[in-house]
């Protein structure tokens, strides 16, 4: 992909902010619901974050669901693309590959904790030429500071390459709340379950039935930032019952949806 490609259809300012001579540079953007920002690449690393809504964030390799206090690391030059679920309150980060040594070299989720969460937007409002080596240079580099020691959150979805496997997710991703078991999925791929079984988690990382919750909990993150119910979104998805699939989100999550959209909203 030519270069102009990668940068068709993205906001100059965005643009403009690659070639800015500071390590980082902040910019605040808000898009509506179903908003799809097309795909392209950055010559910057890049930090990801909506303070209010849900992103899904593609590459060639996986898929990210990225809500409210989380936010997705893109390293430099990857192909990606971005779709809104709600109201998107964009916030992210251009950094200078140089300026982060110590920051993955793969795109990971991160949980923004409060700290990170005032820091961003600290540095939304600093001035585009701030001043490096003074007071705001010194909040930058705390910013970086808290970036790189964040832990990873499972937010991702692996995409098998396997034929048989990849009917299976992309069937999945269709439907997750298909409840084939992997038995079922094995005859109508052409293949034994056990096969299936044991090339998921070698491919993906994860056992089928953790492959599937992901991609539920993924499919369900985008449709509640829409506005729907949760007894319809938990039914949908295959659960016997909305206390079924309130479980699996706190789990992931760290608390149910009602809570965890509240607290996005606050």
């Amino acid at each position: 992909m030519t270069v102009a490609n990668r940068t068709k259809g993205i906001d100059p300012r965005v643009v403009e902010l690659q070639t800015v001579p500071r390590p980082v540079a902040a910019f605040a953007v808000d898009y509506p619901n179903g908003h799809v920002i097309p795909w392209h690449s950055h010559p910057r690393a890049q930090l990801i974050h909506a303070t209010r809504g849900v992103m899904t964030v593609g590459t060639g390799d996986a898929t990210w669901v990225v809500p409210p206090h989380r936010a997705l690391w893109m390293p430099a030059g990857v192909e990606h693309t971005i779709r809104a679920s709600g109201q998107l309150a964009l916030r992210t980060l251009y950094i200078n590959s140089d300026a982060a040594p110590d920051l993955p070299a793969a795109c990971r989720v991160i949980t923004v904790t409060p700290l990170l969460l005032q820091l961003i937007l600290r540095a939304i409002d600093l001035p585009t030429l701030y001043d490096a080596n003074g007071p705001e240079g010194r909040l930058v580099q705390v910013m970086m500071d808290e970036i790189a020691r964040l832990p990873e959150a499972p937010l991702n979805l692996p995409a098998p390459t396997d034929p048989r496997l990849k009917r299976v997710a992309d069937a999945l991703i269709v439907a997750p709340g298909d409840s084939r078991s992997l038995a079922a999925w094995g005859r109508a791929v052409g293949a034994s379950e056990r096969t299936l079984a044991r090339l998921f988690p070698i491919e993906t990382g994860l056992s089928f039935r953790q492959w599937r919750e992901r991609a539920r909990l993924m499919h369900a993150l985008s449709r509640l930032a829409d506005g729907e119910a949760v007894t319809s979104v938990a039914l949908d998805l295959g659960y016997d019952s909305p206390s079924a699939f309130t479980a699996m989100f706190r789990r992931a999550l760290g608390a149910p949806p009602s809570r965890y959209f509240a607290a996005a909203a606050s």
